[in-house]
C-alpha cells in the first residue's frame, strides 16, 4: 500500500519523486493539478516532434515544451526539474527500451528539448467529482493502455499507431463522461471510442499493452481516451537514436490548476 496521503499538491509528489520515496504510478495523487506525459529528446528532432504533436492534438496536447538544455518546464512548473521530479521514466534507444530509471540526471545533455503533454489523470478528477467512477482508481492500478489500429499522421520521422487508455463505464455514466472531459482539450478532452473494441484493433481487454488489467462487467462499456502513451509506440516505430520518456503511469505533476485547462 502506498503512503500517498500526505502528498495533495504538485510539489509534494516532485519533491517525494526527487527524494526517491515515490517510484510508483501517480494516478489519485496531488488532485486538482494537471500530470503531465513527457518526452525528452535531442534538438536535432525537436521540430518535427513538435510538429507530431500539432497534427495529433489528441494524443499530444501540449502544456509547455523547454528550451534546449532547460530541464525546467518554465510555464508548468517553474520550480520543476524534469530530470528528476517523475516517479520513473523510460530510456529508449533505437527504438528499444533499455532502462527505467528514477533519476535522469546522468543521461542529461545541453541539447535536450522536452516536451510536456496532457495526461488523462487530469480529467479523472473532475469525473470523480462529478461521481462518474474511475474504476483503476479503485482498484489502485494503472490505466490499462492499447495500441490501437488507427494511424497518428506523421511528421518527419516519427509516425506510428494510436494509444488510447480505457476506462469501464455503464451507458448513462459513458455520456456524463463525454460531457465533462469535452471541457478538456488540452488533456486528451473527449473520448475517441466507446464499446466494439476490435473496431480499434483491439481484440483482448485482459492484455493491455501498457498498465494494468481493470475489469469491464457486462453492463459496462469500454471507453477509450487518446493516450500520451502514444508516442512510446512512435517511438517503438520510428527509432531515433536516444529518446527519453515518463513510465506509463509515472507521470510529472505540473503546477498547473485543472480547472485552467478546462473550457466553456
Amino acid at each position: 500500500m502506498r503512503d500517498i496521503e500526505h502528498l495533495q499538491t504538485a510539489a509534494q509528489v516532485r519533491g517525494a519523486a526527487r527524494k526517491g520515496e515515490l517510484t510508483e504510478q501517480t494516478s489519485g495523487l496531488a488532485p486538482g493539478f494537471a500530470q503531465a506525459n513527457l518526452v525528452v529528446l535531442p534538438r536535432e528532432f525537436a521540430a518535427d516532434f513538435l510538429l507530431f504533436c500539432q497534427r495529433n492534438p489528441k494524443p499530444c496536447p501540449l502544456l509547455d515544451v523547454t528550451s534546449a538544455g532547460d530541464p525546467t518546464p518554465r510555464r508548468a512548473a517553474p520550480t520543476g526539474d524534469l530530470r528528476t521530479d517523475l516517479p520513473r521514466y523510460r530510456v529508449w534507444e533505437h527504438g528499444q527500451l533499455v532502462d527505467e530509471p528514477t533519476d535522469i540526471s546522468h543521461l542529461w545533455r545541453d541539447d535536450f528539448v522536452s516536451f510536456v503533454i496532457g495526461c488523462s489523470f487530469t480529467f479523472e478528477a473532475a469525473l470523480l467529482r462529478a461521481a462518474v467512477p474511475v474504476r483503476h482508481i479503485e482498484l489502485g492500478r494503472n490505466v490499462p493502455m492499447f495500441k490501437t489500429n488507427r494511424p497518428c499522421a506523421a511528421a518527419g520521422i516519427f509516425h506510428g499507431p494510436l494509444v488510447v487508455s480505457m476506462r469501464p463505464l455503464k451507458p448513462a455514466d459513458a455520456i456524463r463522461a463525454v460531457q465533462i472531459t469535452s471541457r478538456y482539450p488540452s488533456v486528451h478532452g473527449a473520448p475517441v471510442h466507446l464499446g466494439l473494441p476490435e473496431q480499434i484493433g483491439i481484440t483482448d481487454l485482459s492484455r493491455p499493452d501498457f498498465g494494468d488489467v481493470v475489469p469491464v462487467e457486462a453492463d459496462e462499456l469500454p471507453v477509450f481516451w487518446a493516450c500520451g502513451v502514444t508516442p512510446q509506440a512512435v517511438i517503438m516505430a520510428a527509432k531515433p537514436p536516444l529518446v527519453i520518456t515518463h513510465s506509463p503511469g509515472c507521470m510529472f505533476v505540473t503546477d498547473l490548476l485543472d480547472e485552467e485547462l478546462a473550457v466553456g
